[in-house]
């Protein structure tokens, strides 16, 4: 199957995922509370791909709570700063508003993808 990125828009309640492959595939994607049952829901979603590594957005803001409870469930995390996501917006649309829940988050894991996959 290959390399995933598991590529998350994470919210205080909520978080969005993308799962994709080398080629920016989308494979799976959903949005889960941040709740125990959401977070358990979201961590199967993404153990179905078993080599596979996962692009927290903002681990170091509002992300930081879902990046170490992956951590700690002994899965691979990386880093999307923000600042990145929103180039990637501005690059891919024109300008740097998140305009659809699944467009905002696919450049920068798409650039993620290609770094780890590739």
């Amino acid at each position: 199957m290959g390399r995933v990125v598991i590529g998350m828009d994470p919210h205080k309640r909520s978080a969005t995922i993308e799962v994709i492959n080398s080629r920016e595939q989308v494979l799976d994607q959903g949005r889960f509370g941040t709740d125990r049952d959401g977070y358990q829901a979201m961590l199967a979603a993404g153990r179905k791909h078993p080599d596979r590594v996962w692009a927290v957005e903002g681990c170091n803001g509002v992300g930081r709570h879902l990046a170490q409870r992956l951590v700690a469930d002994g899965e691979p995390v990386v880093d999307v700063p923000a600042t990145l996501s929103a180039r990637a917006r501005v690059f891919s649309t024109g300008q740097g508003r998140k305009t659809d829940p699944v467009d905002a988050p696919r450049s920068p894991w798409s650039g993620c993808a290609a770094a780890t996959c590739g």
